[in-house]
């Protein structure tokens, strides 16, 4: 026996079937990730890796030929890209479409490792990551305003970051025209000529004594207690005082031979909104969430940010990409609604009949609402591609 079968002889099964089909599905819909590309892994692996003051030159020869002669031979390699700038290297690596990038991307880590030996000692760990075009920031928010860049810097590291990261669905909030805080040490030649000195002898000075290290602990009978060596230098003024080293049994300081001050990193990046310095956090959401509910998330969480920011600053919106996704999802509601209208408009002028109308018009809700029935458990999502 058929389902049309079955469904002729046993209607309230079907319209029961149909009833069902359309809940479930309607719930489905409401739980569909919401985005402009679909949650694919693409098959490629970037690798990146950083020698901080290294030239283009010394990337290449020592940090990327090195990565490349290990991961050629892994299997399923289709082919190898890699560029070279100043202080910073990126190897991307291309697999077949039959080749699980899950397991490709074990097999990198593995030969990245084992190729950790023959790089430079001073390499930043290196960086490996898979290719997903929903890693892209959804938003691109700015605060700028009348501040020095190191106010703007520490306004967004532990104020705003912190109330946008917590929202649900938000999975990173990247920096964009971000300064790390450096302590920023000068040296006096003359000085350090005079204390028969060395750039070499004030900087182990620096890393021997602006440490903190374990100091173990105290036991006794009835307690036991922790113990900390607190060598970090608490603010500038302390660092300034740190002992680099012993003439004729007097003490020679740090600011006996250089001027320490509190700053920020180069500059090798800028933002600016509407002429004003600024500083610019991308929202990046989790993989499968709702794009378009994260944006309105983020919105709302901008409208209270906005209400308590300190006079003299102003948080936007730069770029947001869920506006088109949003009017897709709109134009493609309004495309079936108006299609399932002149359906059963041309259905009723042709059949002249108001039952196999209404039952036409039944059919295709249930078709297709009880597609995302099926979406849904097999983790879909609604995209625009």
């Amino acid at each position: 026996m058929t389902l049309a079968d079955l469904s002729i002889r046993k209607h309230v099964f079907a319209w029961m079937l149909m009833a069902a089909l359309i809940v479930f599905g309607g719930i489905s819909f409401a739980r569909l990730g919401v985005s402009q590309n679909p949650d694919v892994d693409y098959p490629i692996i970037n690798v990146q890796v950083g020698l901080e003051g290294a030239s283009p030159e010394v990337i290449e020869t020592d940090l990327v030929e090195p990565l490349e002669d290990a991961v050629a031979t892994i299997e399923g390699v289709k082919s190898i890209a890699s560029s070279s700038r100043q202080g910073r290297a990126s190897v991307t690596i291309e697999f077949d479409l039959a080749r699980d990038i899950d397991l490709a991307l074990q097999d990198v880590q593995a030969r990245v490792a084992q190729a950790a030996r023959l790089l430079p000692r001073d390499v930043d760990p290196p960086v490996i990551t898979k290719t997903n075009p929903e890693d892209q920031p959804i938003l691109w928010l700015n605060l700028s305003g009348d501040r020095s860049p190191t106010d703007l810097a520490s306004y967004v590291r532990n104020v705003l970051k912190d109330q946008f990261q917590t929202l649900p669905g938000v999975g990173e909030v990247m920096l964009g025209g971000y300064l790390e805080r450096n302590v920023r040490v000068w040296l006096d030649a003359r000085r350090m000529e005079a204390f028969r000195l060395t750039a070499g002898d004030i900087t182990s000075a620096i890393q021997r004594q602006h440490i903190e290290v374990p100091a173990g602990r105290i036991e006794t009978r009835d307690r036991e207690m922790n113990v900390r060596a607190e060598g970090e230098a608490i603010d500038v003024r302390a660092l300034a005082r740190i002992v680099v080293a012993d003439r004729n049994g007097s003490p020679v300081r740090l600011e006996d031979v250089a001027i320490v001050e509190d700053g920020l990193e180069d500059r090798r990046r800028i933002a600016r909104s509407m002429g004003r310095p600024a500083l610019g956090f991308g929202i990046k959401k989790q993989r499968g969430a709702n794009a378009v509910e994260v944006a309105h998330l983020v919105k709302a969480r901008l409208e209270e940010a906005r209400a308590t920011l300190p006079e003299g600053l102003t948080l936007a919106i730069n770029f947001d990409g869920t506006s088109i996704v949003e009017e897709a999802v709109h134009e493609i509601q309004f495309a079936l609604l108006l299609a399932a209208i002149l359906t059963g408009i041309v259905c009723w002028t042709f059949l002249g009949s108001w039952t196999s109308t209404v039952n036409i018009l039944m059919a295709i809700p249930t078709s297709v609402i009880g597609t995302f029935l099926c979406m849904y458990f097999f983790g879909f999502t609604l995209n625009t591609f």
